[in-house]
C-alpha cells in the first residue's frame, strides 16, 4: 500500500504530456471540496439577457430548439456580444507550415444558452434536454463547415466564475478558428504517433478497469490514466469517431444521460465547483489516413487547483490524487432519483 501512495510520474498518451502524482500534497481524498465560487455577475434573473423574456436585450440569435417556437424555447444558439473573432472581417490565407505572423481576426464566436430559466444549471437539465443541447452543439458545427476558411471548431463552457464564466447564467459557447490550435494539433500528433508504434488507436484502448466511472450503451467516462487534474473525467465513444458532430439522435441522448450523472456525480463528490468542459473534436477537413487515430472526446475539468510557476515553466502537471482513487470516489457517489 506504501508503494501506491509515493510520488508518481505518467505520461499521458493522448497529449503527450507528462503528469506528476504527488499524493503527499493532498488531503484525503475524500476531503477534496470546492470553495464557494463568487459569481462576479450578480444580475438577477429579471435583469439577466440570457431568460426567457429578455431575447432582445441579446446579440442576434441564429437558431433556437424548438425552431417554431416564438417564445417557449428549450435552447438559444445567439451570436457573442462581446466576441473575439468576428466573421465581418476578410477570411486570412493561412497555409501549413509558414505564412504571415499576424492576420486579421477572422472566425466566429456564439453563445450556447442551454436553458431559459435562470437558476437551472446544465447538470439540473433531464437527460433528453442535455441531449438537445448538445445537437444544438452538433448543428452549430454543421453550418460552421460550410465556411471554407473555418478549420477547427471548439465547444466548450465555463461554470462558475472561477473556471471562466462572466454570466452565472448557464451557457456555452462556440468558436470557429481560421486556424487548427496548437494543442489540437499536438494531440493529434500524439495520438498519431501512438498509432504508428501500436496500429491502435489510444482513445479505443483507453484503460477502464479501476479508472471507470461509468458506462452507457454507446459511451465510457473515466479519470484518464495520466489526468492532469484532480477528478478530471473523460467521456469517450466506445466506436470509434473522429469528429462530434456525427453524433446522431440516438447517441445524443445516451451522452445526454451519461454526461448528466457526470456532472452530478462532480457536483456532489466536491460541492458544486467550477468546471470547464471541453470537446475535443478532429479539425473540419482530414486527410483520410488522419481518421484511423483521431478519436473525440469530452474532457471535464473541476477547477479545485491553482496553475503555479512549475506548471507554467515546464508544461508538466502536479496532481495531488491519483486517478484510480478520483474514480473509485466517483462511482461510489449516489445519485439521487
Amino acid at each position: 500500500m506504501a508503494a501506491s501512495r509515493s510520488s508518481q510520474l505518467r505520461k499521458d498518451a493522448v497529449h503527450n504530456r507528462w503528469v506528476i502524482f504527488s499524493p503527499a500534497r493532498a488531503r484525503r481524498p475524500s476531503d477534496f471540496k470546492a470553495k464557494p465560487d463568487q459569481n462576479p455577475n450578480t444580475k438577477t434573473q429579471i435583469e439577466c439577457p440570457f431568460c426567457a423574456g429578455h431575447e432582445h436585450e441579446c446579440a442576434p440569435e441564429i437558431f433556437r430548439f424548438p425552431p417554431e417556437s416564438a417564445s417557449d424555447w428549450s435552447v438559444r444558439v445567439i451570436q457573442n456580444l462581446y466576441p473575439a473573432l468576428t466573421p465581418d472581417l476578410e477570411p486570412p490565407n493561412i497555409v501549413c507550415g509558414g505564412g504571415p505572423a499576424m492576420v486579421t481576426g477572422f472566425g466566429f464566436h456564439d453563445v450556447v444558452i442551454e436553458s431559459p430559466a435562470h437558476p437551472i444549471h446544465l447538470a439540473d437539465l433531464s437527460p433528453t434536454q442535455v441531449a438537445d443541447v448538445l445537437l444544438a452543439y452538433k448543428k452549430r458545427i454543421e453550418q460552421l463547415r460550410t465556411f471554407g476558411s473555418i478549420k477547427y471548431v471548439q465547444v466548450f463552457k465555463n461554470h462558475g466564475a472561477s473556471a471562466g464564466a462572466s454570466m452565472s447564467h448557464s451557457h456555452s459557447q462556440i468558436m470557429g478558428l481560421p486556424i487548427i490550435p496548437p494543442l489540437a494539433s499536438a494531440r493529434i500528433q500524439s495520438m498519431k504517433e501512438h498509432f504508428d508504434q501500436t496500429g491502435k488507436c489510444g482513445l479505443c484502448e483507453v484503460r477502464q478497469d479501476d479508472l471507470l466511472v461509468d458506462e452507457s450503451a454507446h459511451f465510457i467516462s473515466v479519470v484518464p490514466f495520466a489526468a492532469m487534474h484532480p477528478f478530471e473525467i473523460w467521456i469517450v465513444p466506445r466506436d470509434h469517431s473522429s469528429h462530434f458532430h456525427n453524433i446522431d439522435n440516438d447517441k445524443a441522448s445516451d451522452l445526454g444521460s451519461l454526461l448528466k450523472r457526470m456532472l452530478m456525480k462532480v457536483c456532489l463528490q466536491l460541492n458544486n465547483p467550477p468546471y470547464n468542459l471541453m470537446i475535443h473534436s478532429g479539425p473540419l477537413e482530414m486527410e483520410s489516413t488522419q481518421l484511423a487515430f483521431t478519436h473525440w472526446f469530452i474532457q471535464i475539468v473541476p477547477q479545485l487547483t491553482v496553475m503555479g510557476g512549475f506548471e507554467l515553466g515546464t508544461g508538466c502537471y502536479i496532481n495531488p490524487v491519483l486517478p484510480e482513487d478520483a474514480a473509485k470516489l466517483l462511482r461510489e457517489v449516489t445519485i439521487p432519483n
